[in-house]
C-alpha cells in the first residue's frame, strides 16, 4: 500500500522529512518547531528512562542546545518504512563532527546519536533516542565514571515495560510492519539470537563478510571478524547472563545510503556479575537501549553502526552501587 503524502507533508517524503525537521530544530535553532512536531502525550525513551510530554522535549533540548550551542548534526543515514498508510517510523542516524571549548582550548568531537521515531500522519507520537556520550567523554579528556555520577537513571514506563513482540517481522513496538526483504531481515535477527545472544561467536563469518565494518561506540571502528568477536565479548563480558531482546524492525533500500539497511531497535538484559569493566560488581540488573543499522549486499552484511550509551548504563549501576547484593567471583 503506498504511503499517503499526509504521512510527510510539506516534504517528498520520510527521508526529507526527517532530515529537513531535524535541521529546522537542531540547526536553524527553531525549538518553537517542536510544538508543530510533536504531540502533546508523545513518549521518548532514552537511555536514562522515559519522558512523556511534549514538554520534556522542549525543556530537554532547550539544555542540550544550551550545553553545546555549536553542535551541528547531520543525517548519515535514514531507514524508514510505512506503518499503515499514513505513518513511518524512521531510523535516523546523525553524526556530529564538533569543535567545542574545554578548559578553554578547542576540540574536536565526532559521536553519532541515533533516533528511531514513530510519525502518524505527520506528528511524532513514538521515539527512542539513543546517544554515544562515551565518545564526549573519551574527546573531552572526561572521566565516563565522573560524568555518569552527574546522571540519575530514572526508569521507563510504557511500551519498554512490555515484553518484546512475538514475531518482530510482523509487528514491533511501532506496529504492523510491511512484508519486505523478508529474507534479509530473518538473517539478520538469526544473526543477533545465534551469535549475540547465545555466543556462537564462531558464526560471525557465516553472516558478515570478511571485510566487515563495525562504527561502535566512543567513535571506535571494528574491522574483520575476529575484531568483532571481541568487541562483542567486551561488551558482554560485564554481564555473562546477557540477552537481546530485539523490538522492532525496519528496512530500507536506497542508493543514497548504498542499498538495503535493516535497523533493529534492541536492549540487552543482563547482570553485572561477570568482568569488572565499570567497577565493583554489583549483581544489579540492567537495562541497555541501543540501535543497529546493518547494511546487507548480495545476502551479507557488510557494515553495521551501533549506538548505545555506556555513560547511562554506569549510572544504572551507580544507583544499586551501595545497597547491591555480594557478589561472587568467578571461580571457573
Amino acid at each position: 500500500m503506498p504511503l499517503d503524502p499526509v504521512a510527510h507533508l510539506p516534504y517528498k517524503d520520510p527521508d526529507d522529512f526527517i532530515r529537513e525537521v531535524t535541521d529546522r530544530i537542531w540547526v536553524d535553532r527553531d525549538i518553537a518547531h517542536i510544538v508543530d512536531n510533536y504531540e502533546p502525550d508523545s513518549i521518548v525513551h532514552t537511555s536514562l528512562g522515559t519522558v512523556v510530554g511534549r514538554d520534556g522535549v522542549i525543556e530537554g533540548t532547550t539544555i542540550r542546545m544550551g550545553e553545546a550551542p555549536g553542535h551541528i548534526g547531520q543525517a548519515e543515514d535514514v531507514v524508514w518504512e510505512a506503518r499503515g498508510d499514513d505513518a513511518f517510523l524512521s531510523s535516523h542516524l546523525v553524526f556530529s563532527a564538533d569543535e567545542h571549548l574545554v578548559d578553554g582550548r578547542n576540540v574536536r568531537i565526532r559521536k553519532r546519536t541515533v533516533a528511531n521515531c514513530l510519525y502518524r500522519r505527520g506528528r511524532m507520537v513514538e521515539e527512542w533516542v539513543v546517544r554515544d556520550e562515551l565518545a564526549d567523554c573519551l574527546q573531552r579528556g572526561q572521566d565516563p565514571d565522573e560524568a555518569a555520577r552527574a546522571l540519575t537513571f530514572q526508569g521507563y514506563t510504557g511500551s519498554m515495560l512490555d515484553e518484546p513482540p512475538e514475531d518482530v517481522l510482523l509487528s514491533g513496538v511501532s506496529g504492523a510492519r510491511p512484508d519486505e526483504f523478508s529474507a534479509e531481515c530473518e538473517m539478520v535477527l538469526k544473526f543477533i539470537d545465534e551469535v549475540w545472544t547465545q555466543r556462537q561467536l564462531h558464526k560471525v563469518g557465516d553472516y558478515m563478510d570478511r571485510d566487515l565494518f563495525l562504527h561502535t561506540i566512543g567513535d571506535r571502528t571494528v574491522i574483520r571478524p575476529e575484531r568483532y568477536q571481541s568487541d562483542l565479548l567486551a561488551m558482554v563480558a560485564p554481564f555473562p547472563d546477557a540477552r537481546f531482546a530485539v523490538r522492532d524492525v525496519q528496512t530500507n533500500h536506497s542508493p543514497r545510503y548504498a542499498g538495503l539497511r535493516v535497523a533493529v531497535l534492541w536492549t540487552m538484559h543482563g547482570t553485572y556479575r561477570g568482568t569488572p569493566a565499570f567497577g565493583p560488581l554489583t549483581g544489579s540488573p540492567v537495562t541497555v537501549l541501543g540501535v543497529s543499522q546493518f547494511l546487507v549486499q548480495e545476502g551479507r552484511i557488510v557494515k553495521e553502526v551501533r549506538v548505545y550509551d555506556e555513560v547511562s548504563l554506569r549510572a544504572q549501576l551507580n544507583a544499586s552501587r551501595e545497597d547491591g547484593p555480594q557478589v561472587e567471583a568467578n571461580i571457573y
